[in-house]
């Protein structure tokens, strides 16, 4: 249930919680490992003593008790996690139309996550007290009658935590809570049975009006709605962040390739896929099993048997200030995940907290839904509705490179979508979908010769995100030594935009790699500039200004500003040894 979850978010964020709840915490803490914000809660816990805040006048320590393992003492989140590995784009970002039915997606899962997110904490937290609660009754007076849900809920706690038990059973120990104090000095087994009667009504009803149990997927329990609604309720900020995330990079150019009814229906059918393979995988659980990332697993799944070629980027957290970035192919990078799925959901199944199996059937379901849409020919259908109602293709050489694409007939496109440039230079949306064909080609020098002149126009409009990425796209496919002057307007365009340090970096190597040409020497004028006035790094400033010197190319019209780069950078050295004193 949604118990794990108030209780490591109520830890988490120091809030008030009553001995009479650890009780609960304690057997679900082991379960709820995985729990999305948990682990630093959680590590804590593992001291042999826990400090908790009472809710009464001072601070109580409760001894630690072992944790307990239960399909019912978790929500089985499915978070998008990738650990230290976190992807930023990939190749094929630019659509054709706005991803109207991404965005859409998108927006109703804020909206859903915003009107449930509290309302799931606040139920949370009464579940906890009554489930607690019913625990301490039920193992002080053992002879009281119970409901059968409430009595399997007991039994299974009894069974499986009997260290749990036995401390609940000492005579000796100190009360919980308020509540427990008024029942340890109750002694009419009349009260105990009305208190019993009445806990076990309420658990009943908070059973069955919680919003998780009317609107998660709980395999053991399944309503139709549920199929629907699961996916869009989300167990925290990060948990959410990382779906809508995720669906954003491969719902955007899915929906562009397929149009908007058929990865509307793609995406929510995934979805219900999704858990009834998580329901095959553990039939009769009553754990809560909520969020987007079925359905976005499916889309990955899609994503990889429709653009396999395609590179993503990776961001690789080094540490807390260090992130390095690399480029990966989508047909190697998405197996990896699904593989990390499958060994996880085999070794962990639900006791992580995620829903690994789901994550699984919505991927393999992804593939094949994307095998039959492309082989019924829904794709087809659906390339030429879009084309119909975007204006640029109404040139007659793109209506023929459509039928061309249709039929597989690469080179004859590529021939179509080089005259198509020709005629229209300046035509951005051409370039690119040259380009696109060259990759699916593996037409390596074709597509560097296209992005350099995709690359050229971007930086001729100052669109500095779109250079970019067409700058990384066009050293994915090998062509890492820019023409000299192109190469400089886009260390400028990085100035331009307050990207100095790695302004810095690609003047240094424009100096490296034209070391005879005059651009070389702008670039170490510019790089020592950058040096001294913005990046304040004085020594390396004047090592440029001294190339720039040094350099074989005739600079007298920038001889001034050599002579008073070097004497400035000398100055700032001199200062910062100065203030640095001596050193040992």
């Amino acid at each position: 249930m949604d118990l794990a979850a108030t209780c490591v978010n109520a830890l988490h964020d120091r809030r008030t919680i009553g001995p009479s709840q650890l009780a609960v915490f304690t057997f679900l803490k082991g379960s709820a490992r995985q729990f999305e914000n948990s682990e630093p809660v959680l590590d804590a816990c593992n001291s042999e003593q826990v400090t908790l805040t009472l809710p009464h006048d001072a601070q109580t320590l409760v001894p630690r008790i072992p944790p307990l393992t239960m399909d019912e003492s978790f929500c089985a989140l499915e978070c998008q996690s990738s650990g230290m590995f976190i992807p930023l784009r990939h190749e094929n970002m630019h659509g054709r139309r706005w991803p109207v039915v991404t965005l859409s997606l998108i927006a109703l899962n804020v909206l859903a996550f915003l009107g449930t997110h509290w309302s799931i904490e606040q139920q949370g937290h009464e579940s906890i007290q009554v489930r607690a609660h019913i625990l301490i009754l039920a193992a002080t007076h053992p002879g009281l009658t119970m409901p059968p849900d409430v009595g399997k809920f007991v039994t299974t706690i009894q069974a499986q935590s009997p260290v749990l038990w036995r401390a609940l059973q000492r005579p000796d120990r100190p009360p919980e809570d308020s509540w427990d104090a008024r029942m340890q000095m109750e002694q009419d087994p009349v009260r105990w049975q009305a208190e019993m009667d009445s806990l076990s009504t309420r658990f009943a009803e908070l059973e069955q009006t919680t919003i998780l149990r009317r609107y998660a997927f709980v395999p053991g329990h399944v309503s139709l709605v549920s199929y629907l609604t699961a996916n869009f309720l989300h167990g925290g900020w990060l948990h959410l962040i990382g779906n809508m995330w995720f669906l954003w990079l491969a719902g955007s150019i899915l929906e562009d390739t397929w149009g908007r009814p058929i990865f509307t229906v793609l995406y929510l059918f995934s979805g219900a896929m999704a858990l009834q393979f998580h329901a095959w995988c553990y039939p009769g659980s009553a754990v809560p099993t909520l969020g987007a990332s079925g359905a976005v697993a499916a889309l990955m799944g899609a994503f990889l048997v429709r653009f396999p070629t395609v590179k993503i980027q990776i961001a690789m957290l080094l540490g807390v200030f260090r992130i390095y970035r690399f480029w990966a192919a989508a047909y190697w990078l998405l197996p990896i995940w699904l593989l990390m799925e499958i060994f996880s959901g085999g070794l962990f199944g639900q006791y992580s907290g995620v829903a690994h199996w789901a994550h699984v059937g919505g991927f393999l379901f992804g593939c094949f839904a994307s095998l039959v849409i492309r082989g019924s020919g829904l794709e087809r259908m659906a390339e030429q509705a879009i084309q119909g109602k975007i204006a640029w293709v109404s040139h007659p050489l793109l209506a023929q490179v459509n039928e061309q694409l249709e039929k597989g007939e690469l080179d004859a496109a590529v021939d179509s979508l080089t005259k198509y440039v020709q005629e229209k230079p300046d035509s951005v949306e051409g370039l690119r979908m040259l380009g696109q064909v060259q990759l699916r080609k593996d037409d390596r020098s074709g597509r560097q010769a296209t992005l350099l002149k995709l690359l050229n126009l971007q930086i001729a409009a100052k669109g500095m995100d779109e250079a970019e990425l067409s700058l990384q796209e066009l050293r994915n496919a090998g062509g890492g030594k820019l023409p000299a002057p192109l190469w400089l307007a886009f260390a400028r365009l990085l100035e331009d935009h307050q990207k100095n340090r790695r302004a810095v970096e690609e003047y240094a190597a424009i100096a490296e790699a034209y070391p005879v040409e005059k651009q070389a020497l702008l670039a170490n004028l510019a790089a020592g500039r950058l040096c001294l006035k913005q990046l304040k790094r004085a020594s390396e400033a004047l090592l440029f200004f001294r190339a720039a010197q040094s350099s074989p190319v005739p600079h007298l019209d920038w001889e001034a500003n050599i002579e008073r780069g070097i004497a400035e950078a000398k100055e700032a050295v001199e200062k910062t040894l100065h203030h640095s004193g001596p050193q040992n």
